[in-house]
């Protein structure tokens, strides 16, 4: 089977563990994994995940190292992740947020597929509008034009009329709206479950393998 060729792109929603558990999961899946990483994004996942993201000049053993212990410290290490130790040939590249020359920005650059988990406001406002103003909305707009599967994964509550408006745009013009709303129908047991149950749907819309949950009616 080929290796899959996927974009990721992180920007400033809450929701940092998603993106992570993802990035864990199609690395395990032997996915080649593009990474573009927003500013905000950098500012939400200390809070959150109480530790920093590479930056953008790390090399890919630095962020492969971090993946692997990004939850070991307080208070992500409380929420039962599992431990995680990604093949030693997994493919990572890191490009910058503002990097137009990367391939991932040209649609002759063929990739499976992208995602933008978590996907701010302000970062789903301006690929429905067609401001490529970054590398992540850039890359998007590649995919809606190209026709190859963008699922966005926002995170936002409540939600008003212009973030609707636009995710209706985005849905028309191709793209999979795949808010990070976790069920409960698998009886969660910790935050890891609800996590993985979102992460395995974005996988799933990504035609990636994984074995993050039960599905429903697999449970005898």
């Amino acid at each position: 089977m080929l290796r899959k060729n996927i974009v990721l792109g992180i920007t400033g929603a809450s929701g940092s563990a998603y993106a992570v558990r993802l990035a864990q999961a199609l690395l395990l899946a032997d996915c080649e994994v593009h990474v573009v990483v927003s500013d905000a994004a950098r500012q939400v996942a200390l809070r959150e995940l109480g530790t920093t993201l590479p930056p953008d000049s790390a090399d890919p053993p630095a962020w492969l190292r971090f993946l692997e212990t990004a939850f070991q410290n307080a208070p992500s290490n409380s929420w039962g992740m599992p431990d995680v130790q990604l093949p030693v040939d997994s493919r990572l590249a890191v490009h910058s947020f503002r990097d137009y020359s990367a391939g991932i920005a040209s649609g002759s650059f063929l990739t499976d597929g992208m995602v933008i988990c978590p996907c701010s406001m302000g970062t789903l406002s301006s690929i429905a509008n067609g401001a490529s103003t970054n590398l992540v909305q850039r890359a998007a707009d590649v995919h809606l034009k190209e026709r190859r599967p963008l699922v966005i994964v926002p995170r936002e509550s409540p939600l008003g009329m212009i973030a609707l408006e636009n995710m209706t745009r985005l849905t028309q013009a191709g793209a999979t709206i795949l808010p990070s709303m976790p069920g409960f129908y698998h009886n969660p047991a910790s935050i890891a479950d609800l996590v993985d149950f979102i992460v395995a749907r974005i996988c799933d819309h990504l035609k990636v393998q994984h074995a993050l949950m039960e599905r429903w009616g697999e449970d005898g």
